[in-house]
């Protein structure tokens, strides 16, 4: 397979693998509503925060959209889109390999960009997620207006579409599109309700289907030129006694089948995707200035609409969509509005002035955008998080100014998929979930002035956990800690499952 080669690939193509490994910080005072949705808005560097994700999510993020700087040599408000080619790339790289570790075998990734690296793009995505796993181009009609300035006026973007499966096999995974409900009427007062024609014919010829067919006005009928009737015959004089067939034109044009309202299967995607049908980047403005109109409005959001067809296409009432490049959090918004969880990063300073006020607005029941055709109301909630320091230091050690409140909400996530609420006082406890107990042994948490620090099992730290725990508790208890000094025996008996720091920590990361 052909590959791109640009200036610094060989340092580039490693990035992922060197990024410091960071903690989540929750910032309980930007959160809103429910705080137990699962929906994450995170405020940092998108590398390092998709680094930091991965603990928590690889594997299970079945949506991902992205609308990363389209390099186009002028300056947006919000982000510096002015990059060289092969700084453009440099960025991209990694964070596709980073994505792709948190996709879901079934999921897909789907990219806006445009023709001025769109075609770098689409080799280097053949290259991370593999040729076979591309799924689809998808031409976006942007705008409707006439660019009189350009030599050519742009009037499209592109959505790059890839998997971890074949088209084929996606497929079957994918959701089609809602029928479309116009075009029914009900003119003979058909007593199944509105109905609409479609044609009785297919492609091709098979012997059984190439028939006579005799309308009430005794005009005969063969088959169009090149095709065949769309079912046999017997089959034809079964929906003709049903009352299912229709000849236009007073009878003597060709027969048709009626198609009763709730009966047409949904509708298969297709690449084009015109402004009518999902917006355009004037309508997307609109939005933005309907939900802060003292802001000037972001230089390249994308509508509601579109975001809403690609996440109906790619997702299912409950599971995850990503937008590692947020925005002015129109994925977010969109994904909350229909019934998704998700985890929005954005790195400005606009991840406070504008996602979080706008998702504030989500929960709140705001009524732009698809709000009315998805009859939105309110409610749900979010969590905002910031990143934290990196963890291991050159050697693979943890940090000596890392504290155990820090740490223990990392192991707290990364066991139970859930932020950790720290108590007070501080506890080598972290809590229980599920029937099971996890405790850490870390920097002091028992007060020991030794040499260890209280952070290795023994039958004294142990019994200090055990005090620690619910009175009525009896279940399993995973420690981590520096070393255990117990047997496997000991450890059996106890239902203690030891994980050591850092060993066990960074290989969860």
């Amino acid at each position: 397979m052909p590959i791109l080669k640009w200036l610094t690939r060989d340092d580039d193509i490693r990035a992922a693998g060197s990024v410091p490994y960071r903690l989540l910080e929750e910032v309980p005072g930007l959160g809103y509503g429910d705080r137990d949705t699962g929906n994450m808005l995170i405020q940092g560097d998108n590398l390092d925060a998709l680094k930091a994700l991965l603990p928590f999510y690889a594997g299970q993020v079945k949506c991902i959209y992205i609308d990363p700087p389209y390099n186009t040599r002028s300056a947006f408000e919000h982000y510096d889109d002015n990059l060289e080619h092969s700084q453009w790339l440099a960025m991209i790289w990694p964070r596709l390999e980073l994505l792709r570790e948190l996709l879901a075998e079934d999921g897909s990734i789907w990219v806006s960009i445009d023709d001025n690296e769109g075609h770098y793009l689409k080799v280097v995505m053949d290259e991370v997620f593999g040729r076979r796993n591309f799924l689809a181009e998808i031409i976006w009609q942007k705008r409707t207006s006439r660019e009189n300035r350009a030599a050519i006026g742009s009037s499209h973007d592109a959505l790059l579409i890839y998997g971890k499966m074949s088209a084929q096999e996606w497929k079957s995974v994918r959701n089609p599109l809602p029928p479309n409900d116009k075009g029914y009427s009900n003119i003979d007062n058909d007593p199944r309700g509105p109905w609409r024609s479609i044609p009785f014919s297919a492609q091709g010829y098979r012997p059984n289907q190439m028939y006579i067919i005799t309308s009430p006005n005794c005009t005969r009928h063969e088959p169009p030129r090149g095709r065949c009737w769309g079912a046999t015959e017997p089959v034809f004089l079964q929906y003709l006694a049903e009352g299912r067939v229709y000849f236009p034109k007073g009878g003597s044009g060709k027969p048709r089948i009626k198609q009763y309202m709730g009966e047409e299967a949904g509708l298969v995607p297709m690449s084009l995707w015109l402004a009518e049908e999902v917006g355009t980047t004037e309508a997307s403005k609109r939005e933005i200035l309907d939900l802060f109109s003292d802001e000037s409005p972001f230089g390249t959001p994308k509508p509601e609409r579109l975001m809403q067809r690609i996440i109906h296409i790619a997702s299912k009432p409950g599971e995850l969509v990503l937008d590692s490049f947020l925005g002015s959090g129109t994925t977010a918004a969109v994904a909350h509005k229909m019934g998704r969880r998700y985890i929005g990063i954005e790195m400005g300073d606009h991840a406070v002035t504008h996602c979080q006020p706008r998702l504030k607005k989500v929960v709140d029941g705001e009524q732009g955008g698809i709000s009315g055709a998805v009859n939105w109301k309110g409610g749900g909630g979010f969590r905002y998080f910031r990143l934290g320091a990196s963890v291991f230091d050159e050697t693979g050690q943890i940090r000596p100014d890392i504290e155990f409140p820090v740490l223990a909400a990392h192991v707290w996530f990364s066991e139970v998929r859930s932020p950790w609420s720290k108590p007070d006082p501080l506890s080598p406890v972290l809590g229980v979930h599920d029937g099971c107990a996890y405790a850490l042994l870390y920097n002091g948490i028992l007060g020991d002035k030794s040499a260890s620090g209280g952070n290795v099992l023994t039958k004294k730290t142990l019994a200090v956990i055990r005090s620690a725990l619910p009175e009525d508790f009896a279940g399993p208890v995973t420690v981590y800690g520096e070393r255990s000094a117990l047997s496997d025996a000991s450890l059996l008996r106890e239902q203690i499952t030891f994980k050591q720091t850092p060993y066990d920590v960074k290989a969860r990361a």
